[in-house]
């Protein structure tokens, strides 16, 4: 079992407000006692405690700068909602696994079924035409009104928009594309991959932990990173020719769909069905997290054992798509006049906010950073109309998940596996954005004294004779050596 979550949580926001208000007051504390020792000026010790507090803050301002001050308090800021994160929110819960070896055992022989739809194909359109006052982009080919409708009206074959518009094959001059090396490796059939990206930077990548040696010789994980961040590692000589960086094999992006890093984000996370066109399962972890369970165990678990073909968690706090857009507009997630307008579309489209009356389905909003899929028509349908919304609408995947699950539910028999989120937490731990890792101080060094030694008082043969000392010089347990490694531990305290 693992422990809880490091870290941010992207899309949690509701003491948002309350964390500020710590932080305007924590952060004068912090100060105070940090520069306690510079000479306060003799008016301000005549002055009132009202007017201290109005003239203290500009000696920070003069002191530091407005830069330092501005890196302490995002430093103050992470530190208090990992403590508040763990504590709180951030728990993860048991999960039983099986031992890995009876795990792969237990791995279906054949696909599962597809109901209704079998034959699924992509619409390709080399000169992609806006005809609607709508979203959309040349890289997911501006489906119309009329074609989103269509889409959810589930046959036994079906042609629909999937991204890759362009080009002969996904990754060949559609406007996301691979090296000639990358795309002869994507072609290769693997029953299990794990996936991930990195776009603009963002993220630091993360090692997965507990991986077995079954897993290492047979699951390849790809991350998928843009030009951006490929200059980056290469510059800190994290990336050489070889493409790998521990178990990830490095796929680079050329010629990106998207300005918005998250965006872009989106396409292997939705459309890894469309870059692999000959794997059975796929686990897909955002760039932030840290997989720390077996693929093999988490496959088992939450598909196969539970006859499904589409994992996902739910959301830990919400589950309500009116109550995530809210928070996404108060979270600053994106422009609110877009995300009213998703959701007012919705509302026309029969959207109701969630009820007991939608049981057995128990949420409406997931949390998207992990999915777990099984790669048949249907599941890729789903995802393909998924990646559809988030194109023509905002880049907040929760706002859409529900409304294309419950019309694809509304036409066939067809599931999801919703499980806690602090199941999730059990298998992949959150880690901090690059950003704020690199503004962190360094760890306080730990200045340790030597232990005494015992004053020995010696009779008989020994009287007279000087005990042999080990180890250091006899002078560092001098009194002054003590006195100065007291003083080097106080000043290490702020």
């Amino acid at each position: 079992m693992t422990g809880g979550s490091l870290g941010l949580r992207a899309g949690s926001y509701g003491s948002l407000p309350n964390i500020k208000n710590v932080i305007a007051g924590g952060g004068r504390l912090l100060h105070s006692k940090s520069f306690g020792s510079v000479r306060k000026n003799p008016i301000m010790m005549l002055s009132g405690t009202r007017e201290k507090e109005r003239s203290f803050p500009s000696i920070w301002y003069r002191y530091l700068g407005r830069r330092k001050i501005s890196m302490l308090l995002m430093v103050a800021l992470a530190v208090l909602v990992f403590v508040l994160g763990s504590f709180v929110v951030n728990k993860a819960c048991p999960v039983c696994y099986l031992p890995v070896d009876q795990a792969i055992a237990s791995m279906p022989s054949s696909p599962s079924e597809s109901p209704v739809l079998h034959n699924l194909t992509y619409v390709h359109d080399e000169n992609p035409i806006k005809t609607e006052p709508h979203g959309g982009s040349d890289f997911g080919g501006y489906p119309s009104l009329k074609q989103r409708n269509d889409s959810f009206d589930i046959k036994e074959s079906m042609v629909v928009h999937c991204g890759f518009v362009k080009g002969s094959k996904p990754g060949h001059q559609t406007g996301f594309d691979f090296d000639k090396s990358d795309l002869a490796e994507l072609q290769q059939f693997h029953e299990i991959i794990v996936a991930s990206a990195i776009f603009g930077n963002y993220d630091l990548i993360q090692q997965p932990r507990n991986i077995s040696e079954e897993a290492k010789r047979n699951v390849p994980f790809y991350m998928f990173i843009d030009e951006e961040t490929e200059a980056y590692m290469k510059n800190r000589s994290m990336l050489d020719s070889s493409k790998r960086v521990g178990l990830w094999r490095i796929i680079v992006i050329h010629n990106v769909p998207y300005s918005d890093a998250r965006r872009n984000g989106k396409v292997p996370k939705l459309l890894l069905h469309r870059i692999f066109p000959n794997i059975r399962y796929s686990i897909w972890i955002d760039g932030k997290l840290q997989l720390v369970v077996d693929p093999y165990q988490i496959l088992e678990r939450f598909l196969w054992r539970q006859n499904a073909n589409f994992a996902i968690s739910r959301h830990y706090r919400r589950f309500d798509v009116f109550v995530e857009a809210e928070a996404n507009k108060a979270a600053g997630k994106y422009d609110n006049s877009s995300i009213d307008a998703q959701v007012d579309f919705y509302r026309t489209e029969g959207l109701t906010p969630y009820s007991e009356a939608k049981l057995p389905i128990i949420s409406d909003v997931p949390e998207g950073c992990v999915l777990i899929k099984e790669h048949i028509p249907i599941t890729n349908l789903f995802t393909c109309l998924w990646f559809n919304e988030v194109d023509r609408f905002t880049s907040r995947d929760q706002l859409s998940f529900g409304i294309v699950r419950d019309k694809i539910m509304a036409k066939v028999d067809w599931h999801i596996n919703m499980f806690l989120d602090c199941e999730r937490r059990n298998f992949v731990i959150q880690a901090y954005h690059r950003d704020l890792l690199e503004h962190m101080p360094p760890p306080v060094a730990v200045i340790r004294r030597p232990p005494a030694l015992p004053n020995i008082i010696t009779r008989g043969r020994n009287q007279g004779k000087k005990i042999p000392r080990h180890g250091r010089d006899r002078r560092s347990g001098s009194r002054r050596h003590h006195k100065a490694s007291a003083g080097n531990r106080e000043s290490n305290i702020f």
